[in-house]
Formats: structure tokens, sequence, C-alpha cells
């Protein structure tokens, strides 16, 4: 739906929920163009990105992965 600014200012809750409900709503003052979505738009928009903090306190489990280190001496080379 498309709003004028001062319909946007007064109907600023219904504005809000139809933002919510029936998704993005336009808003237009001159030639200025404003768009209001919801934050689960904006989130699918973006993409949710994770915290370096939030991937080291949930790697994935290691059970099961082999990470014995090879205690085998270096071969040699001819240089």
């Amino acid at each position: 739906m498309e709003w004028k600014l001062a319909d946007a200012k007064n109907r600023l809750s219904e504005l809000v929920t139809k933002a919510s409900t029936e998704g993005p709503q336009t808003i237009r003052r001159h030639d200025a163009t404003v768009i209001v979505i919801s934050e689960k738009t904006y989130r699918t928009l973006t993409g949710e990105r994770r915290t370096f903090k939030d991937l080291l306190l949930n790697v994935p489990s290691l059970e099961g992965v082999d990470l014995e280190r090879d205690r085998s001496l270096m071969r040699e080379v001819d240089l």
C-alpha cells in the first residue's frame, strides 16, 4: 500500500500493523520514497549473520573424527 507522509504520521500504528501482516508499505513525500517492512522481512532479505563467538560456541561435534597427529618421521628430500 502507498501512504502519503501526513497519513503515515497520523496512522502510524495502522501502518506498522499492515507492514507486519500484509507486507511492505510505501511512504512518499515529494521525490523521496521510503519502504516500511517488518523485522522478519528485513532478516529474510539481509540474511542473519552469525557472530564469530556464536560460530565458536556452536561448532559441529568432532566426535568420531580422528585428530591424532601422525608421529612418523619425515621423509628425506634431496635438495
